[in-house]
């Protein structure tokens, strides 16, 4: 089981604010995942089974070309934003 304890000290890592009732659901989540991996841990063979890089076969799915159609330039980018740092765009810091 996921302790509290630790569900709070990621969301003030993450900057989260929570209350308890979110606290309980989100340990309630946890509980179902862990026993779902117990599950599937508990399958014959699952350990020699190669892990799925996609949810799809990748090779009866035909993806589309990246194609660059209108380029916007630094300027452009940044007269959208107040804050830029060494062309860029400086966002505030979300985690520790």
């Amino acid at each position: 089981m996921i302790e509290k304890k630790d569900l709070e000290k990621y969301a003030e890592k993450l900057m989260f604010k929570m209350n308890d009732e979110e606290y309980k659901t989100l340990q309630d989540e946890f509980d179902i995942i862990l026993k779902q991996m117990d599950l599937i841990d508990r399958i014959d063979g699952i350990s020699e089974v190669e892990p799925m890089m996609f949810p799809f076969i990748t090779y009866k799915a035909k993806l589309r070309d990246d194609v660059v159609k209108e380029e916007l330039t630094v300027d452009e980018v940044l007269s959208n934003t107040r804050h830029q740092v060494s062309d860029q765009v400086k966002v505030p810091k979300v985690v520790e």
